[in-house]
């Protein structure tokens, strides 16, 4: 795809669904993607699956949001490659759901650290190099919980909301060096979570989906690939949800 043949691409959280599709789908694109996993059996398993994916292949790396270390060893790591990543998705995330009355601080805590935490530390440390290149992509994967809110999710939820509110401000921060930052907020995906449903769970679930069926990984892979592609120079602060109609924004 225009726009990112020959870039390269930092894919978090890549080792298995959504993010794993992503990081595939940017490697058949033409990019060098470098995916994320929290362990090094984990990396190494994405550079398996990266060498498969043909194009720009790739490699997999460690990065946890327990360690900030790992993403300053990581950026480091890059830099010295000369091989510091201008298309960057912040995937990477956790659940630890709970009622709100039953939450733990470490509940608390270790979702908002995992999903925007983790994303505030990749993006800045992202920043300098596309700063001293005048050119950037930053796509941050939110989710419709995000803005419709699920019980038992508040830490999650908050999340979410919290990654499209960072979005947005950062946009107006880098938007004069030609880097942009936006958001997929994606819907109810297919992944081996939602195959080990009940059967009546999954029909109440689908019968929230006005299109009537859940979403595909190479479908918010495909929405990821146009915002960090040339057809979206002029796309920056926005939210593309991708959930089936079940909530509009």
């Amino acid at each position: 795809m225009e726009g990112i043949e020959g870039k390269v691409a930092l894919v978090t959280g890549a080792s298995r669904g959504i993010g794993a599709a992503i990081a595939d789908r940017l490697a058949r694109d033409g990019a060098r993607v470098i995916g994320t996993a929290t362990s090094e059996a984990g990396a190494a398993r994405i550079s398996e699956r990266l060498a498969a994916a043909g194009g720009g292949g790739g490699e997999g790396a460690v990065l946890t949001a327990e360690d900030p270390g790992t993403c300053d060893a990581l950026f480091a790591q890059l830099k010295a490659q000369d091989a510091s990543p201008t298309l960057v998705v912040n995937n990477a995330g956790m659940t630890r759901d709970n009622l709100l009355l039953r939450m733990s601080e470490e509940e608390w805590s270790a979702v908002l650290n995992a999903n925007l935490g983790l994303a505030f530390r990749v993006s800045k440390a992202a920043l300098r190099p596309m700063m001293k290149a005048r050119y950037g992509r930053i796509v941050n994967i939110s989710s419709v919980v995000g803005r419709m809110g699920n019980a038992g999710q508040s830490n999650y939820a908050a999340s979410k909301a919290g990654l499209e509110g960072f979005t947005r401000a950062l946009a107006l921060e880098v938007a004069s060096r030609n880097i942009t930052a936006n958001v997929v907020a994606p819907g109810f995906i297919e992944s081996d979570m939602t195959e080990e449903l009940p059967e009546a769970q999954k029909a109440l679930l689908l019968a929230r989906i006005p299109l009537g069926r859940m979403g595909s990984g190479a479908e918010i892979a495909g929405a990821v690939a146009y915002l960090l592609g040339a057809d979206a120079g002029y796309v920056t602060g926005q939210t593309l949800s991708i959930n089936g109609g079940m909530h509009l924004n």
